[in-house]
């Protein structure tokens, strides 16, 4: 047999084999759809994504304790803020004034 065509030999079991391993691949993709459909494969890579974000915000919240308390206790006070200026005898007069009112001054 001549060179050429032992090549032409060899290159054609390369391909065949090469074959055999995409057809194997894509009926193994096929079985592994089947088994678990997109929309469940989307929620699981969601679920697993919001999972590490959680564990990282909790890795970072247990390394900043301080900055996280002072930002509680900010929006404590943002949300208590009219109790607390009332106490200190400041009053807000502009949260008084109805909302349907223009720049002017003038009523809608």
């Amino acid at each position: 047999m001549s060179d050429r065509k032992a090549r032409m030999l060899e290159d054609k079991y390369l391909r065949d084999s090469a074959r055999a391993l995409v057809e194997a691949d894509i009926k193994h993709i096929k079985a592994d759809f089947a088994h678990k459909g997109l929309g469940e494969r989307a929620m699981d890579r969601v679920t697993e994504g919001a999972m590490d974000l959680y564990e990282e915000a909790i890795d970072v919240a247990e390394d900043n304790k301080g900055a996280l308390a002072a930002l509680v206790a900010a929006i404590v006070v943002w949300f208590a803020r009219n109790p607390l200026l009332e106490l200190l005898g400041i009053v807000n007069d502009e949260e008084d004034e109805d909302w349907d009112e223009t720049s002017d001054g003038s009523e809608r």
